[in-house]
């Protein structure tokens, strides 16, 4: 069984940056692809970015790239999402997802563990 428990969100003004932690509580997280996903009140879940398990490749949503950088630290079982040059548009929970030995998926059903959410919020 693996849990993950993110960190690191906050109240933020637009142009601030937040790094989001997301650490696992199981074995072998190096071989689970990583994902992050936020949903914003009132609105559906949608896919931030990902990493691959066993190549670190990375995808991401449209609307964070260039922004956003997600990365993994193997050693400490956690993965990140270092978000820059945020914007109101971003406020929404962010939530970690994992998947042993996926594809980089950027659909939500891909992923069987989730985190509780941490939420960010973003002032004009």
């Amino acid at each position: 069984q693996v849990q993950l428990v993110e960190s690191g969100g906050g109240l933020v003004q637009a142009g601030d940056s937040l790094r989001l932690s997301c650490a696992s509580s199981g074995q072998s997280f190096e071989m689970y692809t990583m994902a992050w996903f936020r949903q914003a009140p009132g609105k559906e879940q949608l896919f931030v970015a990902a990493i691959g398990w066993h190549d670190s490749n990375t995808a991401y949503a449209d609307s964070v790239k260039g922004r956003f950088t997600i990365s993994r630290d193997n050693a400490k079982n956690t993965v990140y999402l270092q978000m820059n040059n945020l914007n109101p548009e971003d406020t929404a929970v962010y939530y970690c997802a994992a998947q042993f030995i996926g594809g980089l998926s950027l659909n939500a059903y891909s992923y069987r563990y989730w985190g509780q959410g941490t939420q960010v919020t973003v002032s004009s």
